[in-house]
């Protein structure tokens, strides 16, 4: 069950490749941290500034807040660059990630930028305060929300990086993933983990998808192509409001890998690529309208950061060595990332529920039963 007490997947029956962690979730990797602040707020009629409000912030902290500044081993894909994950180009550059990761709506990406920089600031003062690249990622959720309203503000995004905490995670229609729709359903968070054998060890992988993505007819549970038997409203075809909505598909997916494993940049950026395999298994082809950007970091080497101004006499000291997982063993965590992203997306929408935005324009929630009966037949 999530932390709010809702069915999961697996809690409605539904099941999985592979063996999930304590909390099924991306908080299963030791140190990552999880934290929401979902705005929700008015109905009725679209007035900018005022509401409806349908939206928040998913803050995520690799190495939790005592490990703020203590880099991981990073790399990133996009499938579609219809969007925006701030703080890229330097990954692709060091192949190391130090700050804390946001996920809110499109049009919230320079608060969410700003709020962490001044987060960063309060809370480890000390740390690169006059040097910070944030990651900040978004889908849209203009469906359901005023998007430019400007709700989502620095001081939003700050309680969201204060509450962030290890243990279970909500899903559903929380945090950057309150006004989000998927497969013509009411989405938004989803998260899963995978443990991995590996000789005397076993490594924790864990995902976290923002989903808001995909058409209805595309839908696929369990290799069972669902979508089209589904007789619900669909949130594409709501009555005539002041602006349409996105083409069916549309509105993008966000999703962050995790793993303890001691993965190579290269190693990280390989996992993001697999990102869309597991997409691929719940239905979606990769809308043009959708930006669908994936990134993996590993938390297995603990270290400083040796990206800030060097002090002093050069030393051999300083040089490195890092343990990594050999290339020929990677098709485990690849399949792991596969199936955690699969079961993330479906308890994004299984956590859900109905949601009325904006102008009344309504997002069903997947109806669990309706879903149970199709699998039986």
């Amino acid at each position: 069950m999530t932390s709010t007490g809702q069915p999961r997947a697996r809690d409605i029956g539904l099941e999985f490749p592979g063996t999930p962690g304590p909390f099924n979730a991306i908080t299963d990797v030791a140190g990552v941290e999880v934290g929401y602040r979902t705005l929700i707020e008015g109905e009725g009629a679209l007035s900018v500034g005022r509401g409806p409000v349908r939206t928040g912030v998913t803050a995520i902290l690799p190495r939790g807040r005592a490990g703020l500044g203590r880099p991981c081993s990073a790399g990133w894909f996009s499938l579609n660059g219809n969007g925006e994950m701030t703080g890229t180009t330097w990954i692709d550059e060091v192949g190391e990630l130090a700050v804390p990761i946001t996920i809110s709506n499109t049009h919230a990406v320079g608060e969410c930028h700003t709020g962490v920089i001044e987060w960063v600031n309060e809370v480890h003062s000390g740390r690169g305060r006059e040097w910070l690249l944030p990651v900040c990622a978004e889908t849209w959720d203009g469906y359901l929300n005023d998007i430019n309203g400007g709700h989502v503000t620095p001081a939003v995004v700050r309680r969201a990086l204060d509450s962030a905490r290890s243990g279970p995670v909500a899903e559903g229609s929380v945090g950057g993933g309150t006004g989000m729709n998927c497969y013509g359903f009411k989405g938004g968070s989803g998260t899963s983990s995978r443990r991995i054998a590996f000789g005397a060890e076993t490594f924790t992988l864990g995902v976290f998808v923002q989903a808001n993505f995909g058409a209805r007819a595309e839908l696929t549970v369990l290799g069972r192509p669902v979508g089209t038997q589904l007789d619900v409203p669909n949130p594409m075809q709501a009555p005539a409001r002041p602006e349409p909505p996105a083409p069916a598909g549309a509105g993008s997916v966000i999703a962050i890998v995790a793993t303890d494993a001691p993965l190579s940049p290269g190693q990280c950026k390989a996992l993001a690529r697999r990102v869309p395999m597991g997409l691929a298994r719940t239905g979606t082809t990769g809308s043009f309208f959708s930006g669908d950007i994936f990134l993996a970091f590993s938390t297995a080497d603990d270290r400083e950061s040796t990206t800030n101004f060097p002090g002093g006499e050069i030393s051999e000291t300083e040089i490195e060595s890092h343990r990594m997982m050999p290339w020929n063993r990677m098709n485990l965590f690849y399949s792991a990332t596969a199936h955690a992203v699969e079961e993330a997306v479906l308890n994004s929408l299984i956590v859900n529920q109905d949601m009325t935005g904006r102008d009344g324009n309504f997002s069903p929630a997947l109806p669990h039963q309706a879903l149970l009966e199709l699998l039986k037949q």
